[in-house]
Order: structure tokens, then C-alpha cells, then sequence
């Protein structure tokens, strides 16, 4: 089973786009934007800052903006420093029914679908919405969302693309990134005594993380619903020191917080400040009085938990189970030209451990669920790849979708 050509080729097209969180995304933002002026569609472009990012917002009904499903992706990914790749990672190949290139399953093989499916979503209730800057903490989708209230435009639900499997997700841990920088004196190796290793006091406050991490694992609340039924607490990046014979001046280091509804990170933030404040500080300062540690939040997004009966949860599971083998052949949606054979899906509503828009769109009161093709264990990883079965089954429920709103 395969997608339609041009979902496989618009595929192509955004994988080409290296649009490493790091970097701008205005090039493939820009090509989307004229790819639907030319089809008479105007968007909404909200900048970051430095205008070196936008996210684009484009709504295909006629006439009022309100109501309407928002589609979502994400257009940065992650970088591929370091990792192994056995081919150009924005070179996108189609090997064995599977198309590789970052960003693939994470998540632009969605947003390649929903491009192809423009044509038959014009005129009907349907927004397109694409963020920059998922990957390192969501910091575009509160603007968009921003954007979006200031213009009275309020739709009645939004599907997440994020890989799945297409298996319906209602629910996802919240998810906060957190920054510490810490300042001390930097001195001869000879003369330690005299300087303040920030690295060293960084040392001591990952090994409280980390306890307070085994401690969460040991004694909180579980949550069944989820694989890893507990918080995490991860250190993702740390950086400091200038030479192996000099006192470490300055140390920084980044760590998340993947957190249940019950267990809120400010707690788990004010934990750590007051073991700074109290233990390390007094020491740092005996030395050197302009010693500090700060802690920055990055970027959050809450955690997300629609409702198993919300509306917009039973209609997406009303449409994967019409494609089940199993059902009567006049509970599935009518054939359309992509419309591939009958699929057997999950539709079931899951919980998931990564943290998505999703939960932004549920705290801006439009109820959200996920849904995507791909596999979150292939996201991130060298050599990442969606299958085409997988991008298929997507075309096939979107297909649904568009079918019933038409009737509607």
C-alpha cells in the first residue's frame, strides 16, 4: 500500500528543507505560503523576534474563520550532529516502502499529507497551522495561538500530526525545559583553593536531580495510562570550563521535566533553588561574593488530558474504526480517488509520554487530540524513516474527515 504521488512528493520537498530548530525555517515556511497563495489561499505569518522564524496559519473555509478543525505540525527538527547516518539526512530516499530523511516521521510526513489533500479541503472547515520551534521547548505555537485570539479566530478542535501509528492519543505528560547557569571564580589549577568551580556545584546539583528523579520513581502517584507510569527528570546538555588547568569560571547545563498532571515542575524548580540558596550559595560566596546560580525556564507545555467523550475524541475514532476489515462495509467513509483499502487501527484513546501543541491548544480552549503516521521510536534517531503504508493510512483518514465535513 502507497500514498498518493503527491504526498510522496511534497515529502521530498520538506525533507529538503533543513530546518534544524536551530536555524531558520523561513525557507520552507515561505515555499508553503506561495504553494497555497497560488491555489487562493492567504496565511497568517507570526515571526519570532529576530524574524528569522515565522509559523504560518492558513484557514481554507470561505467566509468566517471560526469553527473547523486545525491541522497541526511542527516544521523544525531536531540536528544530526554526531549521529550515524548512513545517507544524506536531507536527501530524502525511498528504500523497502520507507522514505528516510530527518524529519521524516517527526513529523513533516503528516504535514506532507495534509498539503496533498488542500485541493479537497478548500471550501470546507479546515485551518492548516505550522509551528517553528516544537523541538526545543514549543516557543512558536503560543504565538500562533496569540495571533489567533487577537483575530477572533476560534476553531472547535485541532488534530496533532505527531507519529502515533495513527493510533488516536488523548492524552500526554506535560513537558518543561529548564536552564541553570551558574557563575563562580576562575583561578590557576595550582591555586583551586582560591577560585570556585561552577562545574564542580553544578556536579552537586544534577546529583540532586537525579535524587529527586529516584525519588519520584520510587514514591509517586502512578498513572496506568502511560508506559513510563512516573516523572522523568533528564540533563540533556552541559557546557562550561575553558581549560583542564583553570577553575571552571562558569558552567551551564539544560535538563527537562516530563511531569504527570498531578506533579507540577514549579514544585521540583522551587526544590532546587532552595538547595542552591541554602547549601551551595553560602559556599560559593565564602570565596567569591559574586558567585550565583539562576534558573531559566526554557519553554513548557501542559500536559494534556481530552476528555475520552469529548466530541472531537469520538469523532476521530469513529473515522479509524470505519476503516477497520472488521466493520460492515457501509460504516466506512465513501471511496475517494487516495482512498486505499481498508485498514485495521487503534482507535482506542492512548496516553503518550512525549509532550506535543497539543496540550497548547487544549490550555487556549480548542480541544486537541494526536494523530499521525510514523513511529515516535523512529523520531530523533540516525537514519529516520516513515513507511508509506503508514503515510497511506493517514491519506486514507484524512480522506474520511474531508468526506464527512463535506456533508456536514
Amino acid at each position: 500500500m502507497t500514498p498518493s504521488a503527491p504526498t510522496q512528493r511534497l515529502l521530498e520537498t520538506l525533507i529538503a528543507f533543513p530546518t534544524v530548530s536551530r536555524d531558520s525555517n523561513l525557507g520552507l515556511i515561505e515555499w508553503v505560503r506561495d504553494e497555497l497563495a497560488a491555489q487562493g489561499i492567504r496565511c497568517r505569518l507570526t515571526y519570532d523576534n529576530e524574524r528569522r522564524k515565522a509559523n504560518l496559519f492558513a484557514t481554507l473555509a470561505a467566509g468566517d474563520a471560526s469553527g473547523g478543525i486545525v491541522l497541526s505540525g511542527h516544521t523544525d527538527v531536531v540536528p544530526v550532529d554526531g549521529q550515524d547516518w548512513s545517507r544524506d539526512p536531507f536527501k530524502p530516499a525511498i528504500i523497502d516502502g520507507k522514505v528516510y530523511g530527518r524529519g521524516s516521521a517527526d513529523m513533516k510526513g503528516f504535514i506532507a499529507v495534509v498539503l496533498a489533500a488542500v485541493p479537497e479541503m478548500i471550501g470546507k472547515p479546515f485551518h492548516l497551522a505550522l509551528s517553528y520551534d516544537e523541538e526545543v521547548g514549543c516557543l512558536g505555537a503560543p504565538r500562533l495561538l496569540e495571533d489567533l485570539r487577537s483575530a477572533g479566530i476560534r476553531p472547535e478542535g485541532c488534530i496533532v500530526g505527531e507519529p502515533t501509528g495513527m493510533a488516536l492519543v488523548n492524552g500526554h505528560k506535560g513537558a518543561s525545559v529548564h536552564r541553570c547557569k551558574l557563575l563562580g571564580r576562575a583561578a590557576h589549577s595550582a591555586r583551586a583553593p582560591q577560585g570556585v568551580n561552577a562545574i564542580a556545584y553544578a556536579a552537586k546539583l544534577i546529583t540532586r536531580i537525579e535524587e529527586i528523579a529516584a525519588r519520584l520513581r520510587e514514591s509517586e502517584k502512578r498513572h496506568p495510562g502511560y508506559d513510563i507510569t512516573h516523572t522523568t527528570l533528564n540533563i540533556g546538555v552541559i557546557t562550561g570550563g575553558v581549560a583542564s588547568n583553570i577553575v571552571a569560571e562558569r558552567c551551564e547545563f539544560r535538563f527537562d521535566i516530563r511531569h504527570l498532571p498531578w506533579t507540577q515542575p514549579s514544585s521540583i524548580i522551587g526544590e532546587l533553588e532552595t538547595f542552591a540558596a541554602e547549601e551551595l550559595l553560602p559556599e560559593m560566596r565564602g570565596i567569591a561574593p559574586e558567585a550565583s546560580i539562576t534558573f531559566d525556564l526554557v519553554g513548557a507545555v501542559p500536559a494534556l488530558a481530552t476528555d475520552a467523550s469529548a466530541p472531537l475524541v469520538t469523532r476521530v475514532a469513529r473515522l479509524l474504526a470505519a476503516a477497520s476489515p472488521n466493520q460492515p462495509q457501509a460504516t466506512r467513509p465513501a471511496a475517494t480517488a487516495r482512498n486505499p483499502p481498508p485498514l485495521q487501527h487503534q482507535v482506542a484513546p492512548v496516553q503518550v509520554g512525549f509532550g506535543t501543541e497539543a496540550g497548547l491548544f487544549a490550555a487556549a480552549g480548542i480541544p486537541a487530540v494526536i494523530c499521525g503516521p510514523g513511529s515516535i521510536s523512529q523520531a530523533h534517531r540516525p537514519d529516520e524513516f516513515v513507511t508509506l503504508e503508514q503515510l497511506a493510512r493517514c491519506e486514507h483518514f484524512l480522506d474520511a474527515l474531508i468526506e464527512e465535513s463535506a456533508c456536514h
